[in-house]
């Protein structure tokens, strides 16, 4: 049971990589990229079980921080220089 939660969370995060790569918008792959994080949480948390360390889930938590954090700056850089820069050339 254990095996299959781990290669469907592996198929989705193939899935995400490829919206990154394929995405039609800065949006979707920006979305892509903060699934691909917490599938990584997931993952983490899994793997934590699995292997009876409970200190997983610690390095879960920090890491869905990070990913938090990176997404917020990512979405506030892009919406303040590229979209910016091209609503004034209209």
């Amino acid at each position: 049971m254990l095996t299959a939660a781990t290669l469907a969370i592996l198929i989705v995060m193939f899935m995400a990589i490829c919206r990154v790569v394929v995405g039609p918008t800065l949006y979707d792959r920006i979305l892509a990229v903060n699934m691909f994080g917490t599938k990584t949480v997931l993952l983490i948390s899994l793997l934590g079980f699995v292997m009876g360390r409970p200190e997983f889930l610690d390095i879960a938590i920090v890491y869905s921080l990070i990913n938090f954090i990176s997404v917020i700056a990512v979405l506030r850089y892009s919406d303040s220089s590229i979209f910016h820069h091209s609503k004034q050339q209209k």
